[in-house]
């Protein structure tokens, strides 16, 4: 099976997974009581699959989707504050057509980058627990190791980036260096004669953004290392 068979087979396992009732339990409702501002919208409620260039060299681990942004659009990063920093950032490091992120239909296309995360259903207070993750790691390998061209990951978030390092040794990377969660820390994978870096960054979600723990010119610097990598 070629990458973009390989993504799309993975895709349809995520969205009907039973792994963790409870969250799909928790979906169903938000997606029924819906949010004062989006109570015209038609929600997911589901498990969100990965997003993006299925022969991509790189790619963003996220935390989960949150319950009125992806929950919402079934699309990563999409319908809220974290995606339109994140996007923004993308953009600007030509990594996606464009800037503005709505929902599936907007015509938002990344550029060699495939974003996924380390928990596909929204969680309660957006802290999904141990063994939710590790309901969700196997699907985040499979993704992985199907991008044949694989070079840069980016975590967001320690969550993400710890996802993103157990998924990599699962799928057979050795990490040669790996360092302490910091914003920008690189750790190298290699396998095989190939290489992967690990770049670790703060998660643009509001409780970073709007306190400043991270801030436009912090992102931009991830992904014009990202950039710098794989040229």
């Amino acid at each position: 099976m070629n990458a973009i068979g390989a993504i799309e087979a993975i895709a349809r396992r995520v969205i009907a997974c039973e792994r963790c009732p409870e969250l799909r339990a928790y979906c169903a409702q938000v997606a029924r009581e819906k949010k004062r501002a989006h109570r015209e919208s038609e929600y997911w409620g589901r498990p969100v699959p990965a997003f993006g260039d299925e022969r991509a060299r790189l790619a963003l681990v996220g935390l989960a989707p949150g319950a009125h942004g992806s929950n919402r659009t079934g699309r990563m990063f999409t319908g809220d504050a974290s995606g339109e920093w994140l996007y923004r950032a993308l953009h600007r490091a030509g990594f996606a057509n464009q800037a503005q992120q709505r929902d599936r239909s907007d015509g938002l296309r990344l550029i060699d980058t495939l974003i996924t995360a380390a928990g596909r259903c929204a969680p309660p207070q957006n802290k999904p627990t141990p063994q939710q993750l590790a309901n969700c790691a196997p699907y985040l390998a499979d993704e992985l190791a199907a991008l044949a061209d694989l070079r840069v990951v980016v975590g967001l978030g320690a969550i993400g980036t710890k996802a993103a390092t157990a998924a990599l040794r699962s799928i057979g990377w050795t990490f040669e260096s790996l360092a302490p969660f910091a914003h920008g820390a690189e750790s190298i994978a290699t396998r095989a004669g190939a290489r992967v870096v690990l770049i670790a960054s703060y998660h643009p979600s509001r409780q970073n953004t709007n306190t400043g723990v991270l801030t436009e010119p912090m992102l931009d610097a991830v992904f014009t290392r990202a950039r710098n990598l794989l040229a």
